[in-house]
């Protein structure tokens, strides 16, 4: 893109320096999109509150509570990053392209480096991954008790990398999402507490 082709490279300069601030435009109007989603989200959808739809209220238990809050915040904050990321490597290759550079050898190198950080940070993509599923599926939200492995807690927060829950004693545990293969939610269905070992014994004497 040469604007200007009697300035020779002042045009190409010229070219490129929109395509940047495209890019940023462009970036302002996703954030505000995104934004704007999120917290319709957050404020909850106001055509389930009327009378008549007060059946559907136990259903939409995620949009009713502080989860709501949480998940809207995680998801949003994940379409912002991958949105203000892929905006910006398109907007700097046109750019570099605009310039006259051979994006080519470029884009090789990316290729590689990306292939590398992928083996590197496997396991940090891996719990961001099924972070971004537990939160989506609704799977456990805040207040929700929950058992992880030989865990039982009530979960304070929940993010695409890290699940944090207290457990009875207080202790705080910070649980990476990519490793919870199996997950108990007490606060989901109709979980019966087991009787205490005393009681047990005084039931099976009765």
């Amino acid at each position: 893109m040469t604007f200007l082709p009697s300035l020779g490279y002042g045009g190409q300069v010229i070219g490129a320096l929109i395509i940047l601030i495209g890019a940023v435009l462009l970036w302002l109007v996703v954030r505000y999109l995104i934004a704007r989603s999120v917290k319709r989200v957050q404020d909850g959808y106001s055509v389930f509150k009327k009378p008549h739809f007060k059946w559907a209220q136990p259903v939409l238990r995620p949009f009713d509570s502080a989860r709501r809050v949480q998940r809207a915040e995680t998801i949003g904050g994940l379409m912002s990053s991958v949105a203000a990321g892929t905006i910006a490597i398109v907007a700097t290759l046109m750019a570099i392209d605009t310039l006259g550079f051979n994006i080519g050898p470029i884009l090789a190198s990316v290729g590689i480096v990306g292939i590398a950080i992928g083996f590197g940070a496997r396991e940090v993509i891996r719990d961001a991954f099924l972070g971004f599923f537990i939160t989506i599926e609704d799977q456990y939200g805040i207040g929700d008790t929950i058992e992880v492995g030989d865990t039982v807690g009530v979960v304070q927060s929940l993010g695409l990398r890290i699940t944090r829950m207290v457990d009875e004693n207080g202790a705080i545990w910070y649980v990476r999402n990519g490793d919870i293969t199996k997950v108990g939610n007490r606060s989901q269905g109709n979980y019966v507490a087991p009787p205490e070992p005393a009681q047990a014994a005084a039931e099976g004497q009765s």
